[in-house]
């Protein structure tokens, strides 16, 4: 029942486009890009209308947050550019929706993102950018937007739950196991999952201040966040978490032609907020408590195919108890059938290290887990997409070593 009624807010909105026409959508953009000064000064305002729906088996495993086991999620994301000349750039984000992670309950307004970015050199050799922004780890988020993904969500490295809370701290195996719903004494997945973190959390659009550059085939990126990768949105704003224990993340990237892009990305910080303090082990501080990642990633574009692969080898500190290692990645790929029609393939695996138990053998601290995504979309016309997203994932303990998620999007861009 549900999915007829999503099946027909698409056909609603679709024919609603089609009465309302491309052409004036295209008045709409010209009306929206405002200029002055002989074209120096420009402004460009935009957006995208999302609806979304999600069918899941096991709702408690993802960052869709709802009790049931469907979801129909609205969104309104608008977007502001700025440039004066050619040295100053100047964008905003701002979203309505249920939450930064699709979710039940009353909607809210939110600035995602707002950042003022001053160029040195006209070359790009040198850029300084301060504000609220993506992380420039790895390069899924230069495409993490609902019109510029392949698929609904975000692969299993941004989103995947681990057993590491960020509001207190983990001071034996046994804890961590238990948060990690595992062995005999494991708690309530739902219960224990709002406190859950992943490797990174999507984008991660933490505050702070970057450095950048593009020299020759070689880009580099330098930032220092307010937040460690695996934050949660509640903390990146700068208002909410300072400065006292930041994050540095790095990217360095080569070029070798237009079709090949490869990177390797680095980030140091600590996971933990600041309210786990009186929860530390003791002689420790929330420095000694740090998420380290490396990772890898390439690109590859050739005709109507595209390519794209990440690796993160995360490790969180654990004093008193040792190292969390956690290895993630995933292989994706888009091939266009038709200037409309596309699919997108993708395969996830995120694979758990060991720590010592009280009795010190080696136990693993979480479930390996894999997932498969398959993705169709259709362009129904320049400003409006379709896509339905099927994804399969295993691992863990019955009675959840397989479940299915089913989900769709419209997406209206203007």
């Amino acid at each position: 029942m549900k999915l007829c009624v999503l099946i027909g807010c698409f056909l609603g909105m679709r024919l609603s486009v089609v009465w309302a026409g491309e052409e004036m959508i295209d008045r709409l953009d010209d009306a929206l890009t405002w200029s002055a000064a002989n074209d120096r000064l420009r402004v460009r305002a935009s957006g995208t209308v999302e609806l979304e729906w999600y069918q899941l088996d096991s709702p408690e495993y993802s960052l869709v947050h709802t009790e049931d086991d469907s979801l129909l999620n609205p969104r309104l994301s608008l977007f502001l550019d700025a440039q004066a000349g050619a040295r100053w750039y100047f964008f905003i984000q701002t979203r309505w929706d249920h939450g930064f992670d699709p979710a039940e309950g009353a909607a809210q307004f939110r600035f995602d993102e707002y950042a003022l970015r001053y160029t040195v050199r006209d070359d790009g050799r040198l850029n300084f950018q301060i504000g609220k922004f993506a992380t420039v780890v790895g390069n899924w988020t230069n495409r993490h937007l609902a019109w510029d993904n392949p698929f609904v969500t975000a692969p299993l490295p941004y989103e995947s739950l681990t057993g590491i809370f960020d509001d207190t701290a983990a001071n034996t195996t046994e804890i961590l196991l238990r948060w990690a719903n595992l062995g005999p004494t494991s708690g309530n997945a739902s219960s224990i999952r709002p406190y859950r973190v992943p490797i990174l959390w999507g984008p991660s659009y933490a505050s702070g201040a970057a450095v950048s550059g593009k020299l020759g085939r070689i880009n580099y990126a330098v930032e220092l966040k307010n937040a460690s990768l695996s934050s949660r949105p509640a903390s990146w704003d700068a208002t909410r978490v300072q400065w006292q224990h930041p994050t540095v993340s790095g990217r360095l990237g080569y070029r070798p032609d237009e079709s090949w892009d490869f990177g390797v990305s680095v980030s140091t910080g600590s996971y933990l907020r600041s309210v786990a303090e009186p929860n530390l082990a003791a002689g420790t501080k929330l420095g000694d408590y740090r998420e380290q990642v490396i990772g890898q990633d390439v690109g590859y574009a050739w005709h109507h195919l595209q390519f794209w692969a990440e690796a993160y080898e995360a490790r969180f500190q654990i004093p008193r108890v040792g190292d969390a290692d956690v290895f993630a990645y995933y292989l994706e790929a888009r091939y266009k059938f038709t200037p409309q029609f596309s699919g997108a393939l993708r395969w996830n695996e995120q694979r758990y290290g060991r720590v010592p138990d009280a009795k010190g053998q080696m136990v693993k601290w979480g479930d390996d887990v894999w997932r498969i995504d398959f993705a169709p979309s259709y362009r129904l016309t320049p400003h409006s997409e379709l896509k339905v997203q099927y994804s399969l994932q295993g691992g863990g303990t019955a009675p959840r070593n397989h479940s299915t998620t089913l989900a769709a999007q419209f997406v209206l861009r203007f």
